[in-house]
C-alpha cells in the first residue's frame, strides 16, 4: 500500500503542472450560452449502477439537488485523468460556496487493478468530494458503451495502459445529461457553466425539458 500511495503523490504532482499550464478561458458576452458542448436532451448517459469503495450501490438520483461532472479514467493513467480530476477540483473551489453542490465522479475502467481500498486512496489526493465508483470488468464495459466511451488496453512492457477517451459530462440538479467537457476546457470555463446550471430560475434548466 505504502508504494500504491507513494505512486498516486508522484501522479498528483505531475497533473498539478499539467493542469496549471492549461490556457485561461476567455468570456464573450456574444458567445453561445455554455462555454463547453450543450448535449441536453442526449439519448445516452441517463443513469449508471455502480459501487462505491464501501461497497454501496451508487445511482445518479442519489446526488439529486446536485450538479454532477463525471469522468471515466484509471488511476494508472500519467497525466489525462488525474489532471481532469485536478481541473475538477479547480472548478469545486470556483463555485465558492456553491461548490457544496457540485459532485464528482470518478469511475474506474480498471477495476481488475484500482481496488476499492485504492480507489478511495487515490480520490482522497484531490481534497475535493471526489467519489470513486467501480464494478466488475462486463458491469464497467456496458456502463462505458451506455456513455459512449471507447477504451481499451494497449499492452506495454511492464503490463498494459488504456486508451480512453477524455471527456467528462455534467449533470444538472435534476439529474440530466447537460454537457460534454472537452479535455481541453479550463476549470474558469466549466465553472461559468456549472454556475448556470445551479440557478434555479436559470432558463437553461427550463430548456432541457
Amino acid at each position: 500500500m505504502k508504494g500504491q500511495v507513494n505512486l498516486l503523490r508522484r501522479v498528483f504532482l505531475r497533473a498539478s503542472l499539467a493542469c496549471c499550464a492549461l490556457p485561461l478561458a476567455g468570456c464573450s458576452g456574444d458567445g453561445p450560452r455554455f462555454h463547453n458542448i450543450d448535449i441536453s436532451g442526449a439519448s445516452y448517459g441517463r443513469d449508471f449502477e455502480l459501487l462505491d469503495p464501501d461497497g454501496n450501490t451508487r445511482r445518479l438520483a442519489d446526488f439529486r439537488g446536485k450538479a454532477v461532472m463525471l469522468f471515466f479514467g484509471f488511476i494508472y493513467c500519467p497525466d489525462v485523468c488525474p489532471t481532469a480530476l485536478l481541473r475538477a477540483a479547480a472548478v469545486r473551489r470556483l463555485l465558492g460556496t456553491d461548490g457544496e453542490r457540485l459532485q464528482i465522479i470518478f469511475v474506474t475502467l480498471d477495476p481488475e487493478r484500482d481496488l476499492p481500498e485504492i480507489l478511495r486512496e487515490y480520490s482522497a489526493v484531490f481534497e475535493a468530494d471526489v467519489l470513486g465508483l467501480y464494478a466488475t470488468p462486463e458491469k464497467i464495459r456496458e456502463t462505458a458503451d451506455a456513455f459512449r466511451i471507447y477504451f481499451r488496453k494497449v499492452p506495454t512492457g511492464g503490463g498494459y495502459t488504456i486508451d480512453h477517451t477524455a471527456t467528462s459530462y455534467v449533470y444538472d440538479p435534476e439529474g440530466r445529461l447537460r454537457l460534454a467537457v472537452p479535455h481541453k476546457s479550463t476549470a474558469e470555463s466549466i465553472a461559468s457553466d456549472v454556475a448556470l446550471l445551479l440557478r434555479p430560475s436559470s432558463t437553461t434548466n427550463k430548456e432541457a425539458r
